[in-house]
């Protein structure tokens, strides 16, 4: 219920923050939007090469056919870029309301302020993505919309915002001057570090940040190829025209009830009993999974002689039909029933002890793809050798640029994220296929894909105690290698 009392709004209590009135500034934003709004169309087709890029960019960012919230829609050539299963546009000028009805009939566009909470309430969300390209710059107060938006958001909202980066301001008043680009008015140029303060100040949490686009025209096609191939690299991005931010809201995740602990194994019989009787019982409803990999030894039977000794766990064994961590990683999270998928290695060189810290992380809402790090803590004498660790260091640094955040460690082999993440990766996996005979790329790849956010737990690396190593460091190095040239080209380059 919405009551007006001598021009004070008294909004739902889902929104926090109170209306003041449509501002002066405001005003005059809407009139020269309606001004342009008919050469807005006009202007896009002479910068063909500029919005491909953007929209190629956002769909990566945006799966096809999800919720989405457009705010500030323009005449919804990016939702339907997008498309979306429901599509929802709001702007404040009637008339490219009117040419966006008429160019996606199949989509609901509403007129009003976006940050007047009484319109957002009419929106009907909770939406997938909420996406505001180019339109923060627009608002006369970014942190009470930002704060007003959760009401829209469900626990697995992304907001997506996309902005021109402050560098490029004297071009762009350029190129407005000389007839390239729709007159613009005062904007707020706002640099990425203020976005996520204001993000955080209204309880979201930046998930990803990048750049794109540090030549924003055709130029005879090189541009595209610059872009791809040069824009995105390391300092040179930071020229960029395009930011992107991407952010989840907090607090509105309930705690998961139920983990499984898959244990993917091969020529591990000595490691089977210890892993069961040092793994601590760390939630209410736990089930430990072994994914046997054809053996040499004895691993499967003894399986079933730990499943004997110990009936008070729900214990579960599989024999995988393929080969490969990967091939038993997929195998065992199909038959899984926890909220909360989790990978320990047979080796023990991750201790079964650490496995709380994962699961408490995730409990807490610290992140929702959780990963290990065998190289913070100083390792036991022989746990991994020199050639081996200094091989992951360099792959850390590489890997920390692919995925856009500092990542230490991908090759460790402890990995937890809730089964509707890793469903919503195994949906996705088209985009990467199946490429993957570690297990780790795979989920480490769906995980960036989808903007969750990744945590590193650091765990202190034991040394094996029974059995061989099963890397080999040449193979899995070349593998590695091959793996850093395809996560490029499908995470950088595209």
């Amino acid at each position: 219920m919405v009551v007006s009392m001598a021009k004070k709004t008294i909004v739902p209590s889902s929104f926090e923050l109170p209306y003041q009135g449509i501002s002066a500034r405001k005003e005059s934003i809407k009139q020269l939007s309606e001004k342009h709004a008919d050469s807005r169309d006009v202007f896009i087709e002479r910068r063909a090469a500029f919005h491909k890029g953007e929209w190629d960019y956002l769909r990566f960012l945006i799966p096809a056919g999800l919720k989405v919230l457009e705010i500030g829609c323009s005449t919804g050539k990016l939702l339907g870029a997008l498309e979306p299963s429901e599509g929802v546009g709001i702007d404040i000028s009637p008339r490219v309301l009117e040419l966006a009805r008429q160019h996606y009939p199949q989509y609901r566009f509403i007129e009003g302020d976006i940050e007047n909470p009484v319109v957002l309430s009419q929106l009907g969300g909770p939406f997938d993505v909420i996406v505001l390209s180019d339109t923060l710059g627009l608002l006369d107060d970014c942190q009470a919309t930002l704060t007003n938006l959760r009401a829209l958001c469900h626990a697995e909202t992304r907001l997506v915002i996309s902005f021109h980066s402050y560098l490029w301001e004297p071009l762009l008043k350029l190129a407005e001057k000389m007839g390239g680009r729709i007159p613009q008015p005062h904007l707020n140029w706002l640099r990425p570090n203020d976005i996520s303060n204001l993000l955080t100040l209204a309880d979201f949490e930046t998930v990803r940040r990048d750049a794109r686009q540090i030549v924003p025209v055709s130029l005879f096609g090189l541009g595209r190829f610059i872009n791809r191939y040069i824009g995105t690299l390391p300092l040179i991005r930071r020229l960029c025209l395009r930011n992107y931010i991407v952010a989840r809201p907090l607090h509105l995740r309930t705690p998961p009830q139920s983990a499984t602990v898959l244990v993917p194994c091969r020529n591990e019989q000595g490691n089977i009993a210890a892993i069961v009787e040092r793994l601590p019982l760390f939630c209410k409803d736990m089930e430990i999974m072994f994914v046997e990999g054809n053996s040499k030894d004895d691993t499967w039977n003894e399986i079933e002689r730990v499943m004997a000794r110990f009936p008070d766990r729900d214990i579960k064994r599989f024999k995988q039909s393929g080969k490969g961590k990967g091939d038993a990683v997929r195998k065992g999270f199909a038959e899984a029933r926890g909220e909360v998928l989790m990978i320990l290695d047979a080796d023990m060189t991750v201790p079964p002890e650490d496995l709380p810290k994962f699961f408490k992380a995730l409990e807490d809402d610290k992140a929702e793809f959780i990963n290990g790090s065998r190289l913070i803590y100083p390792m036991e004498d022989q746990a991994m050798r020199i050639l081996n660790r200094l091989a992951n260091h360099a792959f850390s640094v590489i890997f920390s640029f692919l995925l856009n955040q500092r990542f230490t460690d991908t090759l460790c082999g402890t990995k937890v994220l809730r089964r509707k993440h890793y469903l919503d990766i195994a949906h996705n996996r088209n985009y990467f296929g199946d490429f993957d005979p570690f297990g780790d790329f795979d989920l480490i790849f769906g995980a960036a894909k989808l903007n969750l956010k990744i945590i590193e737990v650091p765990i202190r690396y034991a040394a094996r105690t029974y059995g061989e190593t099963q890397i080999s460091r040449f193979t899995h190095g070349w593998l590695l290698l091959r793996m850093v040239v395809f996560a490029w080209r499908k995470l950088k380059a595209f």
